[in-house]
């Protein structure tokens, strides 16, 4: 794990850096999927590079990755429950992000009943930055 200076949201950005892993993560929410079937999703990957960060999400306990013996063997990823702990957080800097800067989220929306918002919004105007 990437240095975090004992700060836990320092160390929760650092599991999700990488040019692909918030986009991965988001596209798991919505149940398993084959190696193939996320990189077709994730249009501009390289092979490497999702091979790569799905490890190190792995490492980190957000992905699961299930392998079945069969010829050709077949590998699917899905959420840990701790990545599926991270998809309201993802939902909240979404919210953020489209308020702060106008942009339009350009990837689906949440449509399944299995990922439920565990809290409301935080406003972020009337936080403290003790955490920082």
């Amino acid at each position: 794990m990437k240095v975090h200076q004992g700060c836990p949201v320092q160390a929760t950005i650092n599991v999700l850096s990488g040019k692909w892993k918030v986009q991965a993560v988001w596209r798991l929410s919505f149940g398993a999927l084959r190696f193939a079937e996320l990189r077709d999703l994730l249009r501009g990957v390289s092979e490497k590079v999702l091979a790569a960060q799905l490890r190190e999400l792995e490492r980190d306990g957000v992905v699961k990755r299930r392998e079945v013996r069969s010829s050709p063997p077949k590998v699917t990823y899905s959420l840990s429950p701790a990545g599926q702990a991270l998809i309201p957080v993802l939902q909240d800097l979404c919210d953020w992000g489209s308020k702060q800067f106008g942009i339009k989220p350009s990837l689906p929306g949440l449509h399944t009943p299995q990922i439920i918002r565990s809290r409301p919004p935080v406003s972020l105007s009337n936080q403290s930055s003790h955490f920082l």
